[in-house]
């Protein structure tokens, strides 16, 4: 358990005991379950005071008075890495902090505090547990987001963002440069104006690939692995669902010397099917590219295009878009960039959405 620190104060007034004084000084602890915080994603919510923030582009936000603040965290496993924003201004913050303390002067008045998730959610995950305040400061609720739609977008690394701020080389020691943030995904809800969120795993198939789970057993779970814990697809329902997958069923199987699995458009089409029966009114658009699989691989793109054929048959809310830039490496932010400015004409063209 964190102690709590003290701030002393060294001078007494007259007839007071130092520990009034002490005890006036201390910091003001605001648990996770305060009121006026702002919870927005796919979190583990079963204990209120211990909110765990797991997918990424999940968030947090509140406004706060003082010159004071510092976040703290509970448990947390693997690499969960996080923007955290005061007033514009952002710092990157590790989940496994414990205690992490605003590093800039802040002025008297009023603040604005926001949270995002940068890192994915199979490479690790943190609890919330409150912020410290200044003694006598206050946590107010933030100004309500409003939002022109609800984007739900499901995918791979690429919408996870991995190795976006990468050098040269991908690498996965270090979860610090995945930022989801700066994603194509994320680019395009902003540029909606949109509520988002994304359900994104790096190396998940349809059938198979560099992970042991596949989107259909994942797409609706609180945890992309080991919990059952199923998420509340009727508490929060998407106007707009995007679908990126099928990278790691090529990539996977390619590096093995073994074919597309053959079973990549049944699964894709069920997939689908699923998401629909969860989301009836919801706008579905399927997406492909962004890497050499998803661009290159003819295999991939004849199940593919099998599969969205079959699916467009009987669902007239369902529409397909593929990304003309790719890279042979993750993309990096630049490749982000181009891809967002790919797929927003097409949507307002297409009548589905428009930049706001």
């Amino acid at each position: 358990m964190l102690s709590r620190p003290i701030l002393l104060a060294f001078g007494l007034l007259p007839f007071v005991s130092a520990s009034a004084n002490e005890a006036a000084a201390m910091p003001r602890f605001v648990p996770a379950t305060d009121a006026a915080f702002l919870l927005e994603g796919r979190f583990d919510r079963r204990n209120p005071a211990e909110p765990v923030f797991i997918w990424s582009g999940d968030r947090i936000s509140v406004d706060f008075t003082g010159e004071q603040l510092a976040l703290r965290f509970g448990r947390a496993e693997g690499q969960a890495y996080f923007d955290v924003t005061v007033d514009e201004v952002t710092q990157i913050v590790s989940g496994n902090a414990g205690r992490w303390v605003w590093p800039a002067p802040l002025a008297s008045g009023r603040h604005r505090l926001r949270i995002v998730k940068r890192s994915e959610a199979d490479a690790g995950h943190a609890v919330f547990s409150g912020l410290e305040l200044a003694a006598g400061a206050e946590a107010l609720p933030p100004v309500p987001p409003v939002y022109r739609l609800k984007v739900q977008f499901i995918g791979d690394s690429i919408t996870a963002g991995a190795n976006n701020e990468d050098g040269v080389e991908d690498q996965w020691e270090d979860r610090r440069t995945h930022n989801h943030v700066l994603s194509y995904a994320s680019l395009v809800s902003r540029a909606l104006g949109a509520d988002h969120r994304a359900m994104a795993v790096s190396g998940m198939g349809i059938c198979e690939g560099f992970v042991p789970m596949i989107a259909a057993d994942t797409w609706d779970k609180v945890y992309p692995r080991d919990v059952p814990l199923k998420a509340d697809l009727a508490g929060w329902v998407p106007d707009l669902v995007f679908v990126n997958l099928g990278e790691n069923d090529e990539a996977f199987t390619r590096a093995q010397n073994r074919p597309l699995p053959a079973g990549y458009t049944r699964g894709y089409v069920q997939l689908i099917r699923a998401v629909r029966v969860a989301w009836p009114n919801a706008q579905i658009v399927l997406l492909r590219g962004g890497m050499y699989g998803g661009s290159q691989s003819v295999a991939l793109k004849q199940a593919w295009e099998k599969a969205v054929a079959e699916i467009e048959r009987t669902d007239p809310k369902v529409a397909h878009f593929v990304f003309t830039h790719w890279t042979p490496t993750h993309p990096r932010v630049a490749d982000h960039r181009i891809m967002a400015g790919e797929l927003l004409p097409w949507l307002k063209e297409q009548g589905i959405a428009a930049p706001q």
